[in-house]
């Protein structure tokens, strides 16, 4: 005998029922888990995240501004969508969206604050077009840190210009012959500081909050996994996915590490808003 389900549309959905929603979206699960924890349609979590996505990123667009950040690092993560880029049909090589994506993201070191991300092509043009968008968002002169990515270089100069601390922190990777690395680097043997611009703070040249935050990413949304099932097959959804983690990482999730008792969300620290949101007031978004 045939299992019927019980599922609901978008139209019947209660606040608390979105709540459930955004809550497991928030905490990792993908869009096919959510339905089935919340009972809801697989296409009704999906518009929730499209509609929510969309007002986060509005959100954020218009709140971080003039920011009060003083040292910033950068990094890029990779992910896919649709397929994996050997996978992707011959019909769409080389179209951005299939395939191999990279998020571009920026962290305040003091605040936790991500002030904001792109994604795009691991190359000079989006890394210019990130760099253009965070110098835009800030008050103050900062100082900032990269990897040795070359993309970085032209696009800190361009987007910044003279008024910049900036520095890069390369990693040196040893070689260990015959060990199985599937999915590790090789071991870091060292790091290399190099000032590019201004006169940066030699004891803050570090990407550690940055690369923390990658992890971050990855724990907690399921698109960014490794080997996993769960990867975004519409770009749509892949960005729609970001703007809400960014907007729960910033306003909703207090960071442990800005003091106790441990309610301090990174926006809270920026100045950004006076208290820890919760999911009923991020939902409010949709009404604005």
């Amino acid at each position: 005998m045939a299992i019927k389900h019980n599922t609901v549309s978008m139209n019947q959905l209660s606040p608390e029922r979105r709540v459930q929603i955004l809550h497991a979206l928030c905490e990792g699960n993908s869009i096919r888990n959510t339905a089935r924890m919340t009972g809801s349609a697989v296409n009704t979590v999906a518009k929730l995240l499209t509609e929510i996505g969309a007002a986060c990123l509005d959100y954020q667009d218009s709140v971080m501004r003039d920011l009060p950040c003083r040292r910033l690092q950068c990094d890029e993560i990779w992910s896919f969508v649709y397929a994996k880029a050997k996978n992707v049909p011959e019909e769409r090589k080389g179209e951005f969206g299939y395939g191999d994506v990279w998020t571009w993201t920026a962290i305040d070191a003091d605040t936790k604050l991500v002030p904001c991300w792109h994604v795009g092509s691991r190359d000079g043009r989006d890394a210019y077009r990130f760099m253009k968008d965070l110098s835009a968002r800030l008050a103050n002169c900062v100082q900032l840190t990269t990897d040795g990515h070359k993309a970085y270089l032209e696009a800190v100069e361009g987007a910044f210009g003279t008024n910049i601390d900036y520095a890069i922190l390369a990693k040196l990777y040893g070689s260990e012959p015959g060990a199985e690395k599937c999915y590790s680097p090789p071991v870091c043997i060292g790091t290399q500081r190099t000032t590019i611009q201004g006169a940066p703070d030699q004891a803050h040249i570090s990407t550690s909050y940055v690369e923390r935050q990658n992890l971050t990413m990855r724990m907690s949304m399921r698109c960014f996994t490794r080997l996993t099932n769960a990867f975004s097959k519409k770009l749509e959804n892949h960005m729609h996915a970001l703007s809400l983690y960014f907007m729960y990482y910033n306003f909703c999730r207090p960071h442990k590490t800005l003091g106790k008792p441990y309610r301090t969300t990174p926006a809270m620290a920026a100045g950004l808003t006076s208290h820890v949101w919760d999911i009923r007031e991020l939902l409010g978004l949709l009404t604005h």
